[in-house]
């Protein structure tokens, strides 16, 4: 009774955080690979787009130096943007789009269920010498952050910011 309660518990927590969130394996993709249809939903940061009506093309590279560059990226409201991830690193990195208060979250949670799996259109998973995109539409304007949630990575800085400016 107690084994099965172990299990269950973990699993009762990430169903009550990710609903019906699409699951694929965190640590070992090759990229950010979203093999089942993208689904759109509104976040505080915006929503996911499409690759066609991309504004631009931001390229993000990624350290084993923990870092990002660029780390500070600023867009107007209502651009959608198409990011392409470089790890230029030797072990997985990811970039995860959010507010500060659910990356803090989601970084903790990280630490608990460090194999937690999961695959959403704000996160790119990206292997060491890969690409990953993501593909964004800033709907909302605000400060808003991206971090890899890897384990240690989200504590020894590996995050930056996104302005998002109203249009006039």
């Amino acid at each position: 009774m107690k084994r099965i309660r172990k299990m269950v518990a973990p699993a009762l927590m990430l169903g009550a955080l990710g609903g019906a969130a699409q699951v694929h394996a965190h640590g070992d993709q090759a990229g950010s690979g979203h093999a089942k249809p993208v689904v759109k939903e509104q976040k505080d940061w915006g929503i996911a787009g499409e690759r066609k009506e991309a504004d631009r093309t931001i390229e993000v590279s990624m350290s084993d130096a923990m870092r990002f560059s660029p780390d500070f990226i600023k867009v107007k409201a209502g651009e959608t943007v198409r990011f392409v991830h470089h790890n230029d690193g030797q072990v997985m990195h990811e970039f995860v789009i959010g507010t500060k208060p659910e990356l803090d979250e989601h970084a903790a949670l990280m630490k608990k269920f460090p194999g937690m799996e999961h695959d959403e259109p704000y996160m790119a998973h990206v292997a060491p010498g890969k690409r990953g995109e993501i593909v964004w539409t800033f709907n909302r304007p605000g400060e808003f952050h991206f971090a890899c949630l890897i384990p240690g990575h989200y504590e020894a800085g590996m995050v930056g910011r996104i302005k998002v400016v109203a249009t006039k």
